[in-house]
This record gives C-alpha cells, structure tokens and sequence, in this order.
C-alpha cells in the first residue's frame, strides 16, 4: 500500500479544516469505531465546494452508508435542493435518516434502498452532480450508467480512484482493484468529460461535463 501523502501532512490537512459541527462529528467516531466507509472532511468538503461552485440543486449518490457525504451535499444544495441517498443497507439509510432529521437536512434528501446504479436508472431526469462510491468492482457500470445522466457543465466525481496505490502495483489483480483501474482508463478516455484525479486521502476523480 502507497501512501499518498505523509502522516504529517495528512494530519496537518485535516487540523486546517474548521471544527464540525456535533452530529457530523459523531458520524466520524462511529465510522472510527466500526470500520464504516465514509469520506472523511477533507474530501466531504471537497465535494460539497464544487457542487456549489455550479450551483447544484440536484445531486445523486451511488452508495451513501450513513449519510456523511450526503449531509455535505445537502448542505451545498440549498432549501430548494435534492439529494438522493441511495444504500443496500435498510439499517445504513435507518441511521443515515436519523443523522439528517438531528441536522434538519432531512427535508433535502430522498432515501432509496436497493443496488444503486438501478435505483439511478429508475429515476428520471439529469443530475448536477454524481458521486460515485459503491463496491470498486461495480465503478465502470457505474461510470456507464452515470454518465449520460450529467448536466452539461456539471460534475461526475468519485472517491477512492487511487485505491492506496494499489492501481499502479502490477501484482494486484484483484476484482475491486481491476475495477478502479477501468474506471479510470474509461472515464479519462471520454471527450465528452475532462477529468483529473486529486491525490487526496484515496483519491478523488473530478469530471466536469463539458458545456454542448
């Protein structure tokens, strides 16, 4: 495994973050303390400055475990805005509604339950925002299916685009570390996004959808 950064700079990246607020802070202990996935603030605020930096009202998310990076962005959404929070866990999207209603975020998110590139092919309409964050070895379908659903001129993102190095390691083989692998060689070869990866915490993948 690669770090991407030093400890010491890891650290001293999220100590210049500001203090959040109780419910975002007790999110990040309970992740600490049962191993859940969640993107942590640096990149949480990441996602959420570009979603509005384009104004976004209308943002889904392929996997959103308890909510983190779904309080974010309904934060960056505004009132008038949406997320959709979409889970496999019944229990997951139960703690995540529970998170959202103590920040009175509950009113800007739709909770769906179910596998979540279908849950985004049964809803209608574009996105101003995508976020990709399922199982890895799902990430190309999920660029397949996201792709098209993107307003012009807005984002399709994804965490853990780096993998801790593993995508650049020739002895790993594995389904999730194949998968990060083509998503990135398929999302970096379309003329219709341009893309970077930034080398934050497991990497991030930015694509903005060019303007028609």
């Amino acid at each position: 495994m690669i770090p991407l950064v030093s400890p010491e700079l890891d650290r001293y990246l999220l100590e210049l973050l500001p203090a959040r607020d109780p419910v975002i802070a007790e999110m990040e202990a309970a992740a600490r303390e049962r191993d859940i996935p969640i993107v942590g603030p640096a990149v949480a605020t990441l996602l959420a400055t570009l979603a509005e930096s384009i104004g976004a009202r209308r943002v889904f998310e392929l996997g959103s475990a308890i909510g983190y990076s779904t309080a974010f962005f309904a934060r960056a959404v505004g009132p008038a805005g949406r997320v959709l929070y979409t889970d496999g866990s019944e229990k997951n999207a139960r703690e995540a509604t529970g998170y959202l209603e103590r920040m009175g975020l509950r009113d800007r998110v739709d909770v769906k339950v179910g596998e979540a590139v279908q849950l985004l092919e049964s809803t209608s309409g574009e996105f101003d925002v995508v976020f990709i964050d399922i199982d890895k070895d799902g990430y190309p379908r999920a660029l397949e299916a996201a792709a098209p659903r993107v307003r012009p001129g807005g984002y399709l993102l994804a965490d853990n685009v780096l993998w801790s190095g593993r995508v650049v390691d020739p002895s790993q083989k594995d389904a999730s570390t194949e998968g990060i692998r083509e998503f990135n060689r398929r999302l970096f070869a379309r003329r219709d996004f341009k893309s970077v990866i930034v080398p934050l915490r497991d990497g991030v993948a930015i694509a903005r959808k060019v303007p028609v």
